[in-house]
């Protein structure tokens, strides 16, 4: 299997996929492939400002912003990047595949996932039979692989809503006293009233919800009465 990539400086190259995985910072590479804008699609291609990267990432569709919203989210994410490797190898009768997952996220152990975003209607034929192919291809680099479908409504409702509050500043050098203030089980509201001007308050402790200082539930509906607790580290 071969894996072609585009470095920062427009220059194309393409290599092994075992040597490409265990050398290359792809996280760092351009898109090899652009999504193009269709007339008539509901959803346009656009861009993603990822506060794991601190810069804007490029998306083709819904779901796959959607996807990128949640790995920014996660804090095993250390970097994200749109497309930045197309693998190739040998399908059936000797015919050439090739296929570049839509995204690329950089984990806090150094290993690389390869992530394909399916819709709510589900993958097509083609996408699962590849996918079954790059599975092995990431695993044998010591990488993982995942072909996703839709988060739960209520956890993407609720990240969603998060994500509004992701930029640092909203932080506003609050997050030690609010993690002071969450040390034990409290409702969000309640502690946003110990912590003053509900006003200035909230866009923190939302913040604080992003970046992992605070956790709650997110199965559940995110409100005032949510009972949220700092976490040992902040994810970030």
């Amino acid at each position: 299997m071969t894996a072609r990539f585009v470095r920062p400086d427009g220059t194309e190259y393409e290599l092994p996929w075992l040597e490409t995985a265990g050398e290359q910072r792809l996280e760092e590479c351009l898109p090899v492939r652009r999504f193009p804008a269709c007339k008539g699609r509901r959803s346009a291609p656009g861009w993603y400002w990822s506060s794991t990267d601190r810069c804007l990432v490029h998306h083709g569709f819904k779901a796959m912003r959607t996807q990128l919203m949640m790995l920014d989210h996660d804090p095993v994410v250390t970097a994200l990047a749109c497309r930045p490797v197309e693998l190739s190898w040998h399908g059936r009768g000797s015919r050439t595949v090739s296929h570049a997952p839509h995204l690329m996220a950089r984990l806090a152990d150094g290993s690389g996932l390869l992530v394909d975003c399916a819709s709510r209607f589900g993958a097509g034929r083609r996408l699962v039979w590849r996918a079954a192919h790059l599975e092995k291809a990431a695993a044998a680099a010591g990488w993982h692989y995942r072909l996703i479908g839709p988060p739960q409504p209520v956890v993407e409702a609720n990240v969603r809503w998060l994500a509004g509050y992701r930029h640092p500043r909203y932080a506003q050098d609050r997050l030690p006293e609010v993690a002071e203030c969450f040390r034990t089980p409290t409702a969000l509201a309640e502690g946003v009233r110990l912590l003053g001007d509900p006003i200035a308050v909230w866009p923190s402790v939302f913040h604080a919800l992003w970046v992992g200082v605070l956790s709650v539930p997110l199965e559940r509906p995110l409100d005032e009465r949510t009972v949220a607790v700092a976490c040992a580290e902040d994810g970030r």
